[in-house]
């Protein structure tokens, strides 16, 4: 655990935080528009990558200042994947967070460096897949180890003020004790 190294708690995003900071404030298909032509200049993906990731701040930032946010690497986050999620918890839900209870399937958000523009929209999600971690060399597997997705990846989250360690034990047995 990071707070153990570090002293500092850090999380993942949820999936609703992660949207909110990646249309930094917008309504439009991409925090710079609706155009995509102009990804080029934001996104590594899949016309300007080399099908290949990138390192992360060598485009433009959104407008609050988060590098890499649609493409290079899609991005964890808290999230259990539900095909449904957005007409199950409704448009209004205080703590929109779809709470882990299996390994498989989390959702990963935003595009990567092979994906189309379309896909690189703000809103995109997607299901992880068990695929992604078939060549774990550990026994047992770990669940993060995912040699067959270097296009999946993280960005973390520092709470502006720090939570008791009550609630940080009670986030780790929650989200780590699949």
């Amino acid at each position: 655990m990071a707070i153990r190294k570090t002293g500092v708690f850090y999380r993942l995003p949820t999936e609703a935080e992660w949207e909110y900071a990646c249309k930094a404030g917008t309504q439009t298909t991409y925090f710079f528009g609706n155009d995509s032509a102009r990804l080029k200049d934001y996104a590594w993906y899949g016309a300007n990558s080399d099908q290949k990731y990138h390192q992360t701040g060598l485009k433009k930032p959104n407008p609050w200042g988060f590098y890499d946010m649609l493409g290079n690497v899609q991005e964890w986050v808290l999230d259990q994947y539900a095909a449904d999620t957005y007409n199950t918890r409704g448009k209004t839900s205080q703590d929109p967070v779809v709470i882990p209870t299996t390994r498989h399937p989390l959702v990963v958000r935003g595009g990567h460096y092979s994906d189309p523009a379309k896909s690189l929209r703000s809103s995109k999600r997607t299901s992880s897949d068990l695929v992604w971690n078939r060549r774990d060399p550990q026994i047992p597997k770990s669940k993060w180890w995912n040699a067959d997705a270097p296009f999946v990846g993280f960005r973390l989250v520092r709470p502006l003020v720090q939570p008791p360690k009550e609630n940080i034990d009670k986030f780790f047995e929650t989200y780590l004790g699949l």
